[in-house]
């Protein structure tokens, strides 16, 4: 209500084209980040496939859907972002452990995603932040993932990439 209706109009307009079909397909080929279905399935984006390391057969499959069930709506994506390099960029260094650095980006991430859901600002779309529990708690959930091995390092198995992706498929 205390936007101009001037601005108001250009900002929906400035929102249809960064959306529009044909930007989104070019914002994914330099990005490599999709928001659009149509884009996902884009000629251009088959013809690419080979060359993207399974990123197009992943998105067009139903595994995208075991990853992630947020779709496309991660809550301050550039703020986000930033963490992650930041703290990637840690590990990567060797200024801290995998585990540290993890451990840090989810501290950071989840302070972020507080302050989100405390100020409202992106209403019944934004995070619902859960009571923090411990491990034994969410390892205890259906569908958890396993507790950490006692032998960690193991003998790794490589799995080819036509496997892979027949996996998807």
């Amino acid at each position: 209500k205390s936007t101009p209706v001037d601005r108001a109009k250009a900002a929906w307009l400035y929102a249809q084209f960064v959306t529009s079909k044909t930007v989104d397909v070019k914002k994914a080929h330099t990005g490599l980040t999709f928001i659009r279905e149509s884009t996902v399935n884009h000629d251009s984006f088959t013809e690419r496939a080979p060359k993207l390391g399974g990123l197009v057969e992943f998105y067009r499959s139903p595994a995208r859907t075991q990853w992630s069930p947020t779709g496309t709506n991660v809550p301050d994506y550039p703020k986000l972002a930033q963490l992650w390099w930041q703290n990637i960029g840690d590990a990567m260094s060797g200024a801290k452990t995998s585990q540290e650095a993890l451990d840090s980006l989810c501290g950071d991430m989840e302070s972020v995603m507080e302050r989100l859901e405390r100020a409202g600002i992106q209403g019944d779309i934004g995070p619902a932040m859960n009571d923090e529990e411990g491990a034994d708690y969410w390892l205890s959930q259906p569908g958890a993932p396993k507790p950490k091995l006692d032998n960690e390092d193991e003998e790794p198995i490589t799995v080819s990439y036509d496997e892979l992706v027949a996996s998807w498929q």
